[in-house]
């Protein structure tokens, strides 16, 4: 599926995808040695997930597949570049500032 297909096919709104990659974030940061402020980090990771788990996406037509669950997980996954709808595409060349 190519870059903007997804958004075609599972036109994932701005907050539900942001939410994901936070919870992405919030669960690498729970799983280094010793992690600060875990007690903290595991609650946001409950608040995000409960977020996510209920956001009302997932009660439409197209949200009803369990494609769309884990093909939101996929994207949001570090370094898959996807970009939110208001998000503009980045310039240049990649590794490069600019």
């Amino acid at each position: 599926m190519g870059s903007t297909e997804w958004m075609d096919r599972f036109p994932f709104p701005d907050d539900l995808i942001e939410a994901q990659r936070e919870w992405h974030a919030v669960y690498r940061a729970l799983s280094a040695p010793r992690p600060r402020h875990a007690a903290e980090l595991r609650r946001r990771l409950l608040l995000l997930s409960v977020r996510i788990h209920w956001h009302p996406w997932w009660s439409t037509p197209a949200g009803w597949s369990p494609a769309a669950r884990v093909e939101l997980r996929r994207l949001t996954a570090a370094g898959s570049g996807v970009r939110t709808r208001r998000e503009p595409a980045r310039r240049g060349r990649p590794g490069r500032a600019g």
